[in-house]
């Protein structure tokens, strides 16, 4: 017997499943049943879940292409088999991830873009390496994730993601391994129902940019083939990158957009945005995603202090080493009257994700 759909989707969301992602509510669940008639194709692969609405998720992540949804499906569990390390113990109140998700990774903003589209944020500079690895701050991503793509909606609208590399240390890129950035591709790109509708840099030094070279093979021949024109390394301008003038047509990009918040602001509008990436929102209260995952946990783990505009978190238990000793959360606040003066640039896309 088939399980019920709940529809839990706005009129105007129903309408953009239709027109983008081919969605018919008339053959939703012939749709379903086919990609779940395909299971019995892979036998070394264990599917967990099979309900109704969790291959919904798969079908709008893939816009209704079964083969490709299924191979979606596939890729979803057969990740979770080869690296059974990182599913273990795989909730909020783990160790690892509560840290990682009490830093900050990542930060979720209440509302969404104009599009609809959910904002998660990260602000690179604040990975303390001695504290969270990689794979904890993936795991907390994917995490976050796996809650947020509970929701219709944003199975639809999908999401946006900023990351803030202001600060981010030369020492820091280099623990950015190709093995490491593989898995974090590999979890996110081809494994995971979700729809990217735009990833931004902000402040990123040349060596972020750098680091595209080390990722492109990664990359799905589809998305390697839509690289956009670009400099293969920007110039320097007055301490600025210079960037192309033409916004691309397609959905779905990685944009550099360095230190011109301009450009960020043509594609997510300053009312959907904190302050640090000059926004008319308040700065970004860190805890926030942390306190919403976590409820009454949250404040288990003294050593964490709190604030509304930084996570501070003490070198020494205890020890009053004051700012000096306390993470910065940002350095990119930047005061609207400041954008005037800032070059009237667009910014550059690296690459298309699917």
């Amino acid at each position: 017997m088939i399980n019920h759909v709940p529809p839990g989707l706005s009129s105007d969301t129903t309408e953009k499943a239709r027109l983008e992602l081919n969605e018919n509510p008339d053959t939703l669940h012939q749709d379903i049943q086919q990609v779940r008639d395909m299971i019995v194709t892979r036998p070394d692969i264990g599917f967990l879940r099979t309900d109704d609405e969790f291959i919904l998720r798969f079908l709008r992540a893939r816009k209704f292409d079964h083969v490709e949804t299924f191979r979606l499906l596939a890729q979803y569990f057969q990740f979770r088999q080869q690296n059974l390390d990182m599913f273990q113990s795989f909730k909020v109140d783990d160790p690892s991830i509560k840290r990682a998700l009490m830093d900050g990774f990542p930060g979720v903003l209440e509302a969404p873009d104009q599009h609809g589209r959910k904002i998660l944020i990260l602000f690179a500079s604040n990975w303390d390496q001695s504290r969270n690895s990689f794979i904890d701050i993936l795991r907390a991503i994917l995490l976050s994730l796996e809650v947020l793509i509970e929701n219709p909606e944003l199975q639809i609208n999908g999401f946006t993601l900023i990351i803030d590399w202001s600060n981010f240390s030369f020492k820091q890129a280099s623990k950015l391994t190709p093995n490491i950035l593989k898995l974090a591709i590999e979890g996110l790109q081809d494994s995971f129902p979700a729809r990217f509708g735009g990833i931004h840099f902000v402040n990123q030094p040349w060596y972020i940019h750098a680091m595209y070279t080390i990722i492109k093979p990664f990359l799905k021949d589809k998305t390697r083939k839509r690289v956009k024109a670009h400099p293969p390394l920007p110039h320097r301008l007055k301490g600025r990158y210079h960037m192309l003038t033409m916004l691309p047509s397609v959905d779905e990009i990685i944009f550099l957009h360095g230190n011109n918040l301009n450009s960020l602001h043509q594609l997510i509008q300053p009312e959907c945005l904190p302050s640090e990436f000059g926004g008319t929102l308040p700065p970004y209260d860190m805890g926030m995603w942390a306190r919403t995952l976590l409820g009454p946990e949250y404040n288990d783990e003294t050593e964490y202090t709190l604030t509304y505009d930084a996570l501070h978190v003490r070198e020494n238990c205890g020890g009053g080493g004051g700012e000096k000793d306390m993470m910065k959360r940002s350095q990119s606040t930047v005061e609207a009257a400041a954008l005037r003066q800032m070059d009237r640039e667009t910014s550059t896309p690296l690459l298309a994700l699917d």
